[in-house]
């Protein structure tokens, strides 16, 4: 079986979430493999600093319907360690649930307080920087392979699939 990426992203309706993953061969691919999508009938509320308890059991929703043996890297929407003190977010507690079995990347559209600078990556012809963190996989490895990606917007056009695939928008 060859190794595949996955790329993750959940939206929220009331007390419920549409979970999506998409699936694909390499960092520059723009075509989806698979797409993954989990209704989620009941979720935690959200609790400020504890956003991954909400988004966590989503995503691993989405990781029961893969082999985690063909993937070589999860990648999230949002952070794996938060601000300076690198407190662990959503991608650090995604890594410790699934055992370190997986690199985890977290792609964040808006910068959390206190993010280093060494994070932010610009794409395309974009002024406005992503913010990328890493666990299991050098900062700079990612940083490189999220630049990499298909699409000459800020979003990579596979991270923009899955965004659309949760919000129930099929392209």
């Amino acid at each position: 079986m060859s190794t595949v990426l996955l790329a993750t992203d959940i939206q929220y309706s009331d007390n419920s979430a549409m979970a999506a993953g998409i699936l694909f061969f390499n960092w520059k691919s723009k075509t989806v493999e698979q797409n993954i999508t989990k209704q989620i009938d009941s979720i935690v509320p959200y609790e400020p600093g504890s956003f991954y308890k909400r988004e966590l059991p989503c995503i691993l929703e989405v990781l029961s319907d893969v082999d985690l043996q063909t993937l070589e890297t999860i990648v999230v929407d949002g952070y794996v360690h938060l601000g300076a003190t690198q407190k662990a977010g959503l991608g650090m507690h995604l890594y410790e649930a699934i055992d370190r079995a997986v690199p985890v990347v977290g792609v964040a559209k808006n910068r959390f307080a206190g993010t280093p600078e060494r994070c932010e990556i610009l794409r395309g012809i974009s002024q406005s920087p992503l913010y990328v963190t890493s666990v299991g996989m050098p900062l700079e490895t990612a940083k490189a392979n999220i630049v990499g990606m298909h699409g000459k917007n800020r979003m990579p056009t596979l991270l923009k699939k899955v965004d659309q695939l949760c919000r129930g928008i099929v392209a």
